[in-house]
């Protein structure tokens, strides 16, 4: 895959570009994603990466952003990107997708889909950004989800999926003590999956009951401001409704 008009990043070149650290963004065209790209936009330079779409073109107009094209589930889609980086402060990985259903509803496409996406998706992208995260001693952010940690009806192969990448984001913190490592679990946010969820349970979706993306994008822009001598690993942020 070419991406055009997007040079190698690295350190070197950053007196040139921009003073600011780099943050890449998955899943930023929209919802929480593109919350978290307007938190960062004062303090990052950004790279919002994410399927093809207007909405990832117009969040990186807006912002003056890199947009870089990819498919989470396309492994070579991955490597190009990450090839096209040398040094990255921050990498949030927001992309994901849900099926709603319970385990009988489901049938094994689901699974698969949400694992590529959900689980192997971000694997992949950050064992091939992992020399651009060393060198930077960068943080990696996950944004999971409560069904992360307590199993959410009617959300079985999400759930699952959300357990397996809460699993990986505390192995790399394990095995890579040279980067920070904080996964987030937001309750339920006011986004199009949310709007699905509702749709789902037979419910009339009240955007007022739910957090705002802009309050998980906070969150998480304020555990980048962590000073060096602290590391979060985790944060739970719910409705306060």
């Amino acid at each position: 895959m070419r991406l055009p008009a997007l040079s190698r990043w690295s350190a070197r070149d950053r007196p040139k570009l921009a003073v600011m650290p780099t943050a890449l963004i998955t899943g930023a065209g929209r919802g929480i994603g593109s919350a978290i790209a307007a938190a960062l936009a004062p303090t990052h330079t950004l790279l919002l990466a994410g399927r093809p779409s207007p909405g990832l073109d117009a969040v990186s107009r807006r912002l003056g952003a890199t947009a870089l094209r990819l498919d989470l589930a396309d492994a070579a889609a991955t490597q190009a990107v990450a090839a096209t980086v040398s040094e990255l402060d921050v990498l949030v990985h927001n992309a994901g997708v849900s099926r709603p259903g319970r385990v009988a509803e489901t049938d094994i496409n689901d699974w698969r889909v949400t694992f590529d996406v959900n689980v192997f998706g971000a694997v992949a992208l950050t064992l091939a950004l992992l020399p651009a995260l060393r060198r930077a001693h960068g943080h990696v952010v996950f944004i999971n989800s409560g069904s992360g940690r307590r199993v959410s009806p009617g959300m079985a192969c999400y759930s699952a999926s959300k357990f397996a990448l809460r699993a990986f984001a505390d192995a790399l913190r394990d095995d890579e003590p040279a980067l920070r490592v904080t996964t987030v679990y937001p309750g339920r946010t006011a986004t199009d999956m949310q709007r699905e969820l509702v749709a789902y349970e037979g419910g009339e979706y009240e955007p007022g009951k739910f957090l705002r993306p802009e309050t998980v994008a906070a969150v998480v822009a304020g555990v980048l401001k962590t000073p060096p001598d602290g590391d979060i690993h985790e944060v739970v942020v719910r409705p306060a409704v």
